[in-house]
């Protein structure tokens, strides 16, 4: 008997701790949180301690892979099942903003004293800043820059990374000369990443009239498709895409490029791919523009708060403790992915990486591309468009043109949309 009520008090002492616990969870907020590609692998390791600091609040993750999330957004928009925050890539921010999905943080960055806008690198932040206000917290970026064999370009009678296009270009001809059977520069012809890059580097931005036609016509973008075209014109870079090379990596160990223009990832891939022999061959310098030190794309993800959702003040806390300095450390441990925030580089493993420094002196220079809707589908057609140049189907005067026409039948819509809109 003694043992049945000592079982007895235990199973209602157990009762009442299961209680207790579903007493407790039910009294806490549940925080939907839709992350993309890699970054939902590791977003696990630093959400224990925010839920430590935050008890009232339990996040819930979804992982969603990159070529399906914007379907799945879209769909979740229409079907008003959005979550409560999201990473979102910094190019979606306009057509979620124009969508009317995001909730302006203007108010809540006033107040904090966590996300300070001067710590961040200016360009970065400007791609959140739609219509005036701001519609997201920059997460991580991603730029590109120059990847160079620095023992070739010695080899060439260079003892630095080019400083401007006309010594590029000089440095190039003479990679070219000196071995005729490879090449000096690898522009894969199936990205529009190098060609945005340089268009960047002219002082007007590539739509005209706040976004509604195109301004391709203008001396910028003319400047940067004649350098780029002028590189396949002078065989320094292959006609073709880098599906049609074997493993850019191995390629560039090979040496059959001198200089690639690419992103942070390929640190850790080059380190990882390339031989040890060929480890200290290689380096990374900031891109150069026509007529000195150059600008480049300010792309990356940044962090969302719908406007459809009821946990608005919790979101927004998870928000401020992913953008805290020393957990942007660890994320950039976890991922590789680079810091928006200049406190961020102070720690040691970006200070003292030889390979990111270049990237820390590009993000001073990034410049956020047209904040459109349309404007993804607008880079894919500049990329076709200088393509069918490369390969001889297009003259080149005519390419500004037809890209403005191009896009300008992109833009009817919007132009529509915007002359009807109220006076604010």
């Amino acid at each position: 008997m003694k043992r049945l009520g000592v079982c007895a008090r235990a199973l209602a002492l157990l009762g009442a701790l299961i209680a207790g616990c579903a007493e407790r969870d039910a009294s806490r907020t549940e925080l939907n949180f839709w992350v993309m590609g890699r970054e939902a692998e590791v977003i696990a390791q630093l959400l224990p301690e925010f839920e430590r600091r935050n008890p009232d609040v339990r996040v819930k993750v979804q992982q969603l892979p990159w070529t399906a999330a914007h379907e799945k957004l879209l769909t979740a928009f229409a079907g008003d099942a959005l979550p409560d925050l999201c990473q979102l890539g910094n190019t979606w921010v306009p057509e979620f903003a124009a969508l009317g999905a995001l909730e302006p943080l203007d108010a809540r960055v006033a107040a904090s004293s966590i996300v300070v806008q001067d710590d961040y690198f200016a360009g970065i932040w400007d791609t959140n800043r739609i219509d005036g206000m701001l519609r997201g917290v920059p997460w991580y970026v991603d730029t590109r820059l120059i990847f160079y064999r620095r023992d070739l370009l010695a080899q060439a009678g260079f003892d630095h990374p080019p400083g401007s296009w006309e010594e590029w270009g000089r440095m190039m001809a003479a990679i070219k000369q000196r071995s005729p059977d490879r090449y000096a520069i690898l522009f894969p012809l199936n990205e529009f990443e190098p060609l945005l890059a340089l268009s960047l580097q002219g002082p007007a931005p590539l739509l005209a009239e706040g976004g509604r036609r195109g301004d391709f016509r203008g001396p910028g973008f003319r400047q940067a498709l004649d350098f780029y075209v002028g590189a396949f014109r002078n065989e320094w870079a292959p006609s073709m895409s880098n599906t049609q090379i074997s493993n850019v990596w191995t390629e560039f160990g090979r040496g059959l490029f001198a200089f690639y223009v690419s992103g942070p990832w390929n640190i850790a891939e080059f380190r990882k791919r390339l031989p040890p022999e060929r480890q200290h061959d290689w380096m990374t310098a900031p891109l150069p523009g026509p007529n000195g030190v150059g600008a480049s794309i300010a792309g990356g993800s940044s962090l969302v708060v719908f406007k459809a959702s009821r946990r608005k003040e919790a979101a927004w806390r998870l928000i401020e403790y992913l953008s805290q300095p020393q957990v942007q450390q660890q994320f950039h441990a976890l991922t590789g992915n680079l810091p928006p925030r200049r406190a961020t580089w102070a720690d040691a493993r970006l200070a003292n990486d030889p390979y990111a420094r270049a990237f820390r002196e590009q993000l001073e220079r990034v410049r956020p591309a047209p904040a459109v809707p349309e404007w993804e589908r607008i880079v894919n057609e500049m990329q076709v468009v200088a393509e069918e140049v490369v390969r001889g189907r297009l003259p080149i005067e005519r390419a500004p043109g037809e890209l403005d026409q191009r896009v300008d039948a992109m833009l009817e819509k919007r132009r529509w949309m915007l002359a009807r809109r109220p006076a604010q």
